[in-house]
């Protein structure tokens, strides 16, 4: 037992419900207040930060089941939540436990899933429960099941660097196992969570962390040497360091972001990756003049567009909570608006991509069907026809048709589900200009 940690079983005990305390206040998102705990304290080793930053996120996959079941037991709310959570060798829990507590924790232990109520099966928030059920039906309980782990660990292998089989070698010598991923031909799936920012793959910029279902995004975009290319919600860059690495360093691949701050983080990344034909750039609205210059310029333009992040939940658990139904509404007219200004750039020929990391229609197919009629200058791409051109496996497996039953042919849209294609949920719908 003792190492596993320097730390006193008690004191570790009372630090996760301290940093439980604080992630249900929900003033910030989950992983900066993890962040930030951790800066404060200064002294606590890797395995302590594992054990407090699992407990936390734990907590927060299982709240409306841990809540239930913290109404019952002696003590305080966050320290019996921290208990149900705890991410370690339960001799070690049981050390910092008396004996009402054991006691309790082995009632609860004791509880059958099926004995539950939905909601404490589910730990979704009631209306996002709804909305999932209506799309999945019965297989709504094994996205919720799902949804309740931690997400795998992707890489992108960067291939203007090295090939896929070199790096997977590279890292078994460093004692790091990885598995190709089913559909990305670039990336590969670790187990666990091993230290990769000490590897020298990392360091060279040979690999970024990269969920696969990111990396099919950047597929799609099938961006080719010498062309010009937009990546218009850039973000941090992970889609913009993949199709970059897909033109060879090549043409103009200009990254655009409302977030200064986003691209700022974007520059090691792409200072490591060796790329040099990526240009970040700042733009005030989708409107900015620089989108304007580049009106009817452009040969593939990605609008990786702001969304409720409801995919990434694995990763994300605080989201759900986070998260408010009017909130997507009003982010779904900004969806609109962001791919019809972006839109402007494609060129006659050229490739529009819209995506997001949502698993909501009205965020999805809703906002593909209403672009393309009012835009009939655009011509819907069947997406699964376009991923076997692009020799990605079992294509149709992951595409959906139109919501509606008159709507489009099957194959139409991407569409990537954690319990069905262990990715994050996404979204993606495809359009060349006439």
């Amino acid at each position: 037992m003792g190492q596993y940690t320097s730390m006193h079983p008690k004191a570790l005990l009372d630090a996760c419900a301290d940093l439980v305390r604080l992630v249900l206040q929900f003033e910030h998102p989950a992983d900066a207040v993890v962040s930030r705990y951790f800066r404060e304290h200064r002294a606590l080793g890797p395995r302590e930060r594992a054990t407090l930053a699992e407990t936390a996120f734990a907590v927060l996959r299982k709240k409306l089941l841990f809540e239930q079941l913290a109404r019952s037991g002696s003590g305080a709310k966050e320290r019996k939540l921290a208990i149900l959570g705890f991410f370690g060798p339960r001799d070690f829990l049981a050390a910092a436990l008396n004996d009402t507590e054991k006691q309790w924790l082995a009632t609860c232990d004791a509880i059958p899933a099926d004995a539950l109520m939905a909601p404490h099966r589910h730990n979704l928030p009631e209306w996002m429960a709804q909305a999932l059920q209506a799309q999945l039906g019965d297989d709504f309980w094994a996205l919720a099941e799902h949804l309740q782990q931690p997400g795998t660990l992707d890489l992108r292998v960067n291939t203007f660097q090295a090939k896929r089989s070199e790096i997977q070698k590279e890292l078994a010598q460093a004692g790091i196992a990885a598995e190709p991923t089913p559909y990305s031909p670039w990336g590969l799936r670790l187990q666990g969570k091993p230290a990769l920012q000490k590897t020298d793959a990392f360091t060279r910029g040979a690999i970024e962390v990269q969920d696969e279902g990111s990396q099919l995004l950047a597929l799609l975009v099938d961006a080719h040497r010498g062309e010009m290319v937009v990546d218009f919600c850039a973000g941090a860059g992970g889609k913009t360091l993949a199709l970059g690495a897909a033109m060879r360093s090549t043409g103009r691949l200009y990254a655009f972001d409302v977030s200064g701050h986003r691209l700022d983080a974007l520059k090691p990344r792409m200072a490591r990756s060796g790329l040099s034909n990526v240009h970040p750039a700042a733009i005030a609205h989708e409107r900015d003049d620089r989108v304007k210059r580049l009106a009817g310029k452009i040969d593939r333009v990605l609008v990786d567009a702001p969304c409720s992040g409801l995919g990434t939940l694995r990763r994300n658990p605080d989201l759900k909570w986070r998260q408010k139904p009017q909130a997507v509404q009003e982010l779904t007219e900004k969806q609109q608006a962001i791919l019809q200004s972006a839109s402007r750039m494609v060129k006659s020929g050229g490739r529009l991509v819209y995506a997001t990391c949502s698993v909501l229609p009205e965020e999805n197919e809703l906002i593909a069907q209403a672009f393309s009629a009012a835009n009939p200058d655009f011509v819907p791409l069947n997406v699964a026809q376009e991923l076997e051109r692009l020799k990605v496996p079992d294509p149709a497996s992951l595409c959906s048709a139109a919501p509606s039953g008159d709507g489009p042919s099957a194959g139409t849209f991407l569409r990537l589900w954690p319990h069905r294609h262990a990715t994050d949920g996404f979204f993606a719908a495809a359009w060349v200009k006439k």
